[in-house]
């Protein structure tokens, strides 16, 4: 009688101890095959890979011709980059058991990592007319054809991965990713409705779908597309949390909470949702939720820099200034080149009064993203808080002289020259503003609550209506 899920255990938590217990005391103990196997595919499993390697070798001391443990060790190998002893070893095992898929499989993807590969493509070819699971066959040629940089070959070999097993999730993701990066998921957005016409009931079809509307920022459409797979495949939990995201994107803050709990629900403690969670309550301001979530992003990985940030962002927002730096500090020193870290940091800095640290991070920042004029807004406005509007203008000259079409950085010129008495000029920019980005004349009312001043201002701003 077969062994119940509890005895296996059982026999395998023994059969572990066993083993350990050989390798610490060298005390030889006798193994069947199948138990070298499963304890050599344990310790792969939970990347021990030196006790994998260890209970391989012995295996094959005692069963030379075993095709598992001998692949097992070339993978192995090949995780140390020893490439060649794994190359040899395949050979080897080729010679005793000839034609087999699985060697086929293993050369596939040796030479995939060591960059042959028109040979892998050859290897595969050879295996179309020997499986039956020809959609996987397709779908490693469009992972060998994506290792090359031949993109629309790899979306050509999807495609026929996808025409015999629509079910093939791996295959919809690089598709999707594929064309993103060839810039033509909009031009076959056609395709995958296509494929919901042709499998309406296909959870992962819907899925994929909606990942092609969030993609081209069509987020009404891909709410629809993501409630439709979890309608089809109630525990879902991928399409929930996507589900969230897109409402995130329509600021719909309230579904997008509801979206992520789900997705906790099924698939358990995950950074990245109690992240998106976070993110979720810091919108809605809910502050102290946020905080929790974060928390408990950081605590299940340590190294996940956006908890960090968001802990930054919600102190800072709780007026707690010094804390925020802290955490700011620590998701800059996981991820250095992000520049909303550096910006983050630059507002807390200078919130604290630390000018020079401040203008440090401004210039970190505006290093790693200068097409972003936020930036640049911000760190002139330091500077115009400061009544330097000098230094402030040339800061903006210099953004303008790279984004000559960014309106907002005219209408801060416009101000900071009315406020250094240089009307002329001001009026001059204020005019390209308007020119630019009508509506954004708003923003101009903030820098002046004189009521004189303000509707100076409307006079002119009244001429440029039209």
């Amino acid at each position: 009688m077969e062994k119940n899920f509890g005895e296996r255990k059982n026999y395998m938590n023994e059969t572990l101890l066993r083993f350990e217990k050989m390798l610490a005391t060298s005390v030889q103990e006798f193994f069947d095959l199948d138990t070298y196997e499963q304890v050599t595919g344990h310790y792969m499993e939970i990347g021990d890979y030196n006790k994998a390697m260890i209970a391989c070798e012995r295996g094959l001391a005692d069963y030379p011709y075993s095709l598992d443990l001998t692949l097992c060790k070339v993978q192995l190998l090949a995780k140390k980059g020893e490439f060649e002893q794994a190359q040899e070893l395949l050979e080897r095992a080729s010679l005793f058991h000839p034609g087999d898929i699985e060697i086929v499989y293993m050369q596939v993807g040796m030479a995939n990592m060591t960059g042959d590969y028109e040979e892998a493509i050859e290897l595969l070819d050879s295996l179309l007319h020997r499986v039956d699971e020809r959609d996987e066959i397709y779908f490693q040629m469009g992972q060998t054809y994506q290792n090359m940089g031949r993109l629309e070959d790899a979306v050509r070999y999807y495609k026929d991965s996808l025409n015999i097993n629509l079910d093939n999730e791996n295959a919809l993701m690089e598709l999707a990713h594929c064309l993103e990066m060839l810039g033509l998921l909009e031009d076959h957005l056609q395709y995958y409705t296509q494929l919901v016409d042709k499998a309406p009931f296909s959870w992962l079809a819907w899925y994929n779908l909606g990942i092609a509307y969030r993609r081209l920022e069509r987020h009404t459409d891909s709410v629809e597309a993501f409630e439709y797979a979890t309608l089809i495949k109630e525990d879902f939990a991928s399409a929930y949390f996507q589900l969230g995201n897109a409402y995130m994107s329509l600021e719909n803050y309230g579904d997008a909470k509801t979206q992520y709990l789900k997705a906790i629900e099924l698939e358990g403690d995950q950074p990245e949702t109690f992240c998106s969670l976070g993110t979720c309550y810091e919108k809605m301001e809910v502050y102290d939720q946020a905080i929790k979530c974060y928390q408990k992003t950081v605590k299940i990985d340590p190294h996940w820099d956006d908890g960090w940030y968001g802990l930054g962002i919600c102190f800072a927002a709780l007026d707690r200034w010094y804390e925020a730096v802290g955490f700011l500090r620590k998701a800059i020193q996981i991820t250095e080149f992000n520049p909303d870290y550096w910006l983050a940091l630059a507002e807390t800095e200078f919130k604290i009064g630390n000018v020079i640290s401040a203008f440090e991070a401004f210039e970190k920042a505006a290093e790693i993203e200068p097409s972003n004029p936020e930036i640049w807004l911000k760190w002139s406005l330091v500077l115009f808080e400061q009544g330097n509007y000098a230094r402030a203008i040339d800061l903006i000259q210099a953004a303008i002289d790279d984004m000559p079409e960014e309106a907002d950085l005219y209408y801060h010129m416009a101000v900071y020259h009315i406020h250094s008495g240089s009307y002329r000029e001001a009026l001059v920019f204020l005019e390209t503003a308007l020119t630019l980005d009508y509506e954004g004349h708003a923003q101009l009312y903030e820098f002046f609550p004189d009521l004189e001043k303000q509707k100076a201002l409307h006079k002119i701003i009244e001429q440029y209506r039209q």
